[in-house]
């Protein structure tokens, strides 16, 4: 079918989609339905390579373990455009969709951006839109978006199978982004303050800590004197992390949250081994780091009081997501096409985080949130309001943004690549995240 008329094909591109409606909707509760942790979804990744290919486009599978891309190539050179839909789910045994036997749940809404990804397929391809645009649109089924599981994905690098913890830095990595000018995804928000379509300015990213106090063990009751605390260490350094909170300035919204994984063996002993975990956000890639070396400075502090040692593991977590505001428009004159003239707007930074944000200071990005669910995310009480409502609106907005970009001889795609200043070069960003991966060790006890 050509049709040269481009809101005549966006018509005809929601149309498609209205008419599978209940194909998209199978999708949607198939994943629901089987919720896997990151690098380990195997069955929404086959799920989703079989749907690709039984709509003609050639499929790549296995990506970074399990992502799955698809290439809809238009008639005429130009950009690439990712249409990108997260797999994994969170543990959330308490959830009342969650696998029995694992414990898993899709409660942040990972199985509606799978859904909305494949429907936007379908209306897409119904309509040969190759014929009509300039440029190339990917189909990414990416993995591990949730910083989770994180023993396994210690063992996956161990064994090879990656480098990076995060789905999105690891495609990087292997190059499966090295011929993508734009990337778009769509999350799903349940706040009653936010519009239906919704842009955040920015979000925070993150640097993760392991730490492990080593101290030395001895009678609890008997002989305590005889011992190294490794818990008061910890206890120390927590304290000195919370003094260091009135240096953080707040335009950068530092967030610093440990958490005790392990605080000892028995009460009876003095605990030798403490292990402690946190997450270093901040606005910035600069506040990161900044917080990052006050974080260090304290755990160390901790230790050295009590004359304890320590070992700080630090890893990469996610960088800042910065939305482009070229993007963000295109997706806000869709928005409002659709759902009405109030249903867009932007909202002030959050201090979470997704691994959207590596793309975005790498190519230009977008992240918006739409409306579909109710309850707080990664929490027992979220669920999706109307599931089929939910994937069909996703499905449309993904799909309609993305003719926007490429119709025609692509201007609009191309105008946005040439106006971008990345933040960093794609090498640049390799050597920030390896320059977050080591491990120091201080003053171990003898």
């Amino acid at each position: 079918m050509t049709l040269a008329d481009k809101k005549t094909v966006k018509n005809k591109i929601c149309d498609i989609i209205d008419e599978r409606k209940e194909d998209i909707t199978s999708i949607g509760d198939a994943i629901r339905k089987n919720p896997e942790l990151g690098y380990k979804e195997f069955k929404t990744a086959d799920l989703s390579a079989r749907i690709m290919k039984s709509a003609g486009l050639p499929v790549e599978s296995g990506l970074a373990v399990t992502g799955v891309k698809g290439r809809l190539a238009g008639e005429h050179p130009g950009p690439t455009i990712a249409l990108i839909g997260e797999m994994d789910a969170l543990p959330a045994p308490g959830h009342p969709g969650a696998d029995p036997e694992t414990g898993v749940s899709h409660n942040c809404g990972h199985d509606a951006q799978i859904a909305g990804l494949l429907g936007a397929l379908f209306g897409l391809t119904a309509v040969g839109i190759g014929q009509n645009i300039s440029g190339t649109i990917i189909f990414l089924c990416v993995p591990a978006e949730e910083y989770v599981d994180i023993d396994f994905r210690e063992r996956l690098v161990k064994e090879g199978m990656i480098t990076y913890l995060g789905g999105k830095q690891e495609l990087i990595r292997l190059g499966h982004f090295d011929d993508v000018d734009l990337s778009l995804m769509i999350h799903i928000h349940s706040r009653a303050d936010y519009p239906t379509v919704a842009v955040a300015d920015s979000s925070n990213g993150f640097i993760v800590k392991k730490v492990r106090f080593l101290g030395k063990a001895a009678h609890a009751g008997v002989a305590p004197h005889q011992g190294i605390n490794a818990l008061n260490a910890a206890h120390l350094a927590i304290a000195a992390i919370h003094a260091q909170r009135e240096t953080f300035q707040d335009a950068d919204a530092v967030r610093v949250h440990p958490i005790i994984t392990r605080g000892g063996d028995s009460v009876n002993v003095v605990p030798s081994e403490v292990w402690l975990e946190t997450f270093v956000r901040a606005r910035t890639a600069e506040a990161m780091q900044d917080a990052s070396d006050k974080v260090d400075r304290s755990i160390r502090a901790g230790a050295m009081a009590i004359g304890a040692g320590v070992e700080i593991k630090t890893m990469p977590g996610y960088l800042p997501m910065g939305n482009n505001p070229d993007l963000r428009e295109i997706l806000g004159e869709n928005s409002r096409t659709l759902f009405g003239k109030d249903a867009f707007g932007r909202v002030p930074h959050r201090s979470g985080s997704t691994d959207m944000g590596d793309l975005s200071q790498i190519m230009p990005a977008l992240h918006p949130y739409l409306a579909g669910a109710t309850g707080s995310p990664h929490s027992d009480n979220w669920q999706l309001d109307d599931r089929s409502l939910v994937y069909i609106r996703h499905a449309k907005l993904m799909a309609l943004t993305a003719v926007d970009l490429l119709w025609g001889k692509a201007e609009a795609a191309r105008s946005i690549v040439k106006r971008h200043r990345p933040t960093f070069t794609r090498e640049q960003y390799a050597t920030l995240l390896n320059s977050w991966s080591k491990t120091d060790t201080y003053n171990t006890p003898k």
